[in-house]
């Protein structure tokens, strides 16, 4: 299934795409696409409804985060070796764990604010991973289990916050708007290997980053496990799992940001689009 999330920010509701890209009502039947309409048990529910008989939502609503009330969202740096190299950083020994506050979490094609002062907001395209299942200390083996599904996710990032303003890298990685998220949360079944995928993200037209999560280090498995063992990954969390090489920063021979009144475009196989304009905070 495609789950999604459509209105006004703050007032969305739940949704469903058909298979002719058709947006369907589920309000008469989950409150919301959050932590509590995820679980195995509710997306069997959803699973056996038939899309056909759900209200068609009319017109072109605005799509929101895919995921309501995210609790944490947590996000893994350096995860694809080739963006290391790029940022000359080694490559890490285990995963580097930052977060996002929720603040940032904006629907995927909703304005992305350039944060006042800054000369370095950069962009990163990155698998999300939605967690359906609480998981803690949970086994390599068994961590798919508690994957509800996927979505897109850009990691916009403040470099000068992030890396010249001491001390964590969360400064740089939380800013209002720097986590859109969506359009559709993929469930895991409709993606049956979520490191095959290809990953792309494009400024006013440009390609920059174009990757694939077969280069990942830590693969989402050993993600799920690892943090697990440093918190309980609860349903609705997100985990951003890093990004491929192209990003601002490693241009060369210049680095290049983003400004206002620029289009970014970035998609990942299967999981759909995001379109965001850039405008001054």
């Amino acid at each position: 299934m495609k789950l999604l999330r459509f209105g006004p920010p703050g007032h969305e509701k739940p949704g469903l795409l058909d298979a002719q890209g058709v947006v369907r009502d589920l309000s008469a039947h989950v409150r919301d696409i959050d932590g509590d309409a995820i679980g195995p048990d509710a997306l069997a529910r959803l699973r056996a409804l038939d899309p056909a008989t759900l209200p068609a939502v009319p017109g072109n609503p605005r799509i929101g985060a895919c995921v309501g009330r995210i609790g944490k969202f947590v996000c893994i740096g350096l995860n694809y070796a080739d963006h290391a190299a790029e940022s000359n950083m080694p490559i890490p020994a285990e995963p580097i764990v930052f977060n996002k506050w929720t603040s940032a979490v904006v629907g995927p094609n909703d304005d992305v604010k350039i944060p006042r002062g800054s000369e370095k907001t950069d962009w990163e395209v990155e698998l999300g991973v939605v967690i359906g299942t609480a998981a803690s200390y949970v086994e390599e083996a068994d961590a798919m289990n508690y994957v509800a599904g996927y979505c897109v996710v850009n990691d916009v990032s403040e470099r000068s916050y992030q890396l010249e303003r001491g001390g964590t890298w969360d400064k740089g990685k939380g800013c209002d708007t720097f986590g859109p998220t969506g359009p559709w949360l993929v469930t895991a079944d409709e993606v049956p290997d979520p490191h095959a995928l290809d990953l792309w993200l494009e400024v006013d037209g440009r390609r920059f980053q174009n990757g694939s999560t077969r280069t990942m280090i830590f693969k989402v498995p050993q993600l799920v496990a690892y943090l697990s063992r440093f918190m309980t990954l609860q349903p609705g969390d997100v985990i951003s799992t890093g990004t491929p090489p192209g990003v601002g920063m490693g241009v060369k021979p210049q680095p290049v940001y983003l400004r206002p009144g620029q289009t970014l475009r970035l998609g990942i196989e299967g999981l759909g689009e995001q379109c965001q304009k850039t405008v001054a905070a």
